[in-house]
This record gives C-alpha cells, sequence and structure tokens, in this order.
C-alpha cells in the first residue's frame, strides 16, 4: 500500500512538471523567435526496487512484484517547427525562411564573451552603428560584429544575406545550422547554446527583411493541454487519498487489538 502512495505521488511530480512547460509555453505565446517544449513520461527506474541478493533465493536479484513504480519525466524537448513571418516597420528587423540560426556575441555578468545562437530576429542598431537584439547582444555577420554605415540613407538585406548600404554589398550575415539539434541547450528562452557532439553546418534558409518570426505556440492547444493535465494532477490525488483511507482502516480496524 506504501507503494501506491509513492507512485500517486510520482504521478502529481510528473504532471506538475508538465504544467510548468505548459505554464512556460503560454507565457511566451507572444516571445518573437520562441520555440515550444513538452516533456515526454517514462517509467520510473527499476532499479530502485530490486530484492537485495540473499540465501533465500539463491543469492539472485529480481524486480519486487510486477507493479508500476509511477512515472517520472524523460526529457524535455523543444519544437522547432517554423513560425510565423509577420512584417514590421523596423528594417533590421529579420525573420528565417526555413531551418538555421542566427549568430549572436552574449556577455555574461563576469564580462565573458561567447557565441549563442537564436532565431528572435529584433534587432535594432545603436548610435555607431552596429546591429544588436533586444538585450543588446551583438549580431555577427561575415566580418565579426555586424556594423552599418550610419551615414547610409538605404540599408537593404537581401534574402542570402547580403546587405548593401545605398547600392554597394559590404557584408553578409550568413545563417548557421546543425545537423542534428538534440546537441543543442535552450536557455533563456530563445537562445541556445551547442553541447559536446553538436555538428555545425551552412544553413539554406533565407532571410527576410522586415519580418520577425513568431513564437510557434498554439495557445488553444496548449489550453486543451493545460485541462488534461490539471485531471491527470486530480486523479493520482484521487489514488493517494484513496490509499490514504485503506491504510486508515487496515492501522484503526482491521488492526485493532481488541
Amino acid at each position: 500500500m506504501l507503494r501506491s502512495l509513492y507512485t500517486g505521488w510520482t504521478g502529481m511530480y510528473n504532471q506538475q512538471k508538465r504544467l510548468d512547460v505548459i505554464s512556460n509555453n503560454m507565457a511566451n505565446a507572444t516571445t518573437v523567435g520562441y520555440k515550444k517544449e513538452f516533456a515526454t513520461s517514462q517509467s520510473f527506474d527499476e532499479l530502485l526496487a530490486i530484492k537485495i541478493r540473499d540465501n533465500s533465493e539463491g543469492w539472485r536479484r529480481r524486480s519486487i512484484g510486477d507493479v508500476s513504480l509511477g512515472a517520472k519525466i524523460g526529457e524535455i524537448h523543444t519544437d522547432y517547427t517554423q513560425g510565423s513571418l509577420r512584417e514590421s516597420d523596423n528594417p533590421f528587423d529579420l525573420g528565417i525562411e526555413g531551418s538555421g540560426f542566427f549568430r549572436v556575441n552574449v556577455t555574461d555578468k563576469e564580462g565573458n564573451t561567447y557565441t549563442s545562437f537564436t532565431r528572435a530576429g529584433q534587432f535594432h542598431m545603436t548610435n555607431d552603428g552596429f546591429i544588436v537584439d533586444a538585450n543588446g547582444n551583438h549580431l555577427q555577420s561575415e566580418a565579426g560584429d555586424f556594423q552599418v554605415p550610419v551615414d547610409a540613407s538605404q540599408i537593404v538585406i537581401d534574402t542570402q544575406g547580403y546587405v548593401f548600404a545605398d547600392g554597394v554589398v559590404f557584408d553578409r550575415i550568413d545563417l548557421v545550422d546543425f545537423e542534428d539539434y538534440d546537441y543543442l541547450k535552450k536557455f533563456q528562452d530563445t537562445y541556445y547554446r551547442p553541447v559536446d557532439g553538436a555538428t555545425m553546418i551552412e544553413s539554406d534558409a533565407g532571410i527576410r527583411q522586415g519580418y520577425t518570426e513568431q513564437s510557434n505556440v498554439m495557445v488553444v492547444n496548449e489550453m486543451v493541454d493545460l485541462i488534461a493535465t490539471t485531471r491527470a494532477y486530480e486523479a493520482n490525488q484521487k489514488v493517494i487519498k484513496a490509499a490514504d483511507s485503506v491504510l486508515d482502516q487496515a492501522v484503526n480496524s482491521v488492526g485493532r487489538v481488541q
């Protein structure tokens, strides 16, 4: 019976983690370049419920019973599907059509600078002509930190990333991609960093100037998942209440000394 209490608790904990993921998706439904996440489940490790080797069964290890030990969160996955492109009145807003990422240089609190990857193309120009994102991180081009002439009357960026100032090409924004997105670690909602094993490749995606890629979160779908997850959480609560009731009867009624 104590196993049933533990099984119910693991179910509640699992659904709570799902609620956290869904809530974060809904909070970022309007965040430019955000990619939704979803949680997978798996059975709790059987290694934590084995009979220790003893002489009662010839020193064999075996599982204790056939009842499931509950569930746990398997992994948190990211859905990298393309979000819709929305036109803006900012010529430095850039949207990606296809698979790929912008490169931006991020500086942490300790002053360390490293390259991160993002699809959030909400950029603007600083007073000295550098193109930065909403957090002040410098967009990277083939020449390094992307900078445009402040005295240029027109800046045009074509679909291949070539940058023209008053009709003259002077730089290119190169997009990068990865063979396997499982080797990307997400942080701060819209930024990614490669981990050991990641293989960077050239992207064949296009760039749309004056557009931003919206979040791929569908609020209606998230609401449906939220309701289903909440009901699953309540079902596990009922399992714990039922087990507690049976334990109460066993202790206070069946096991009462007459």
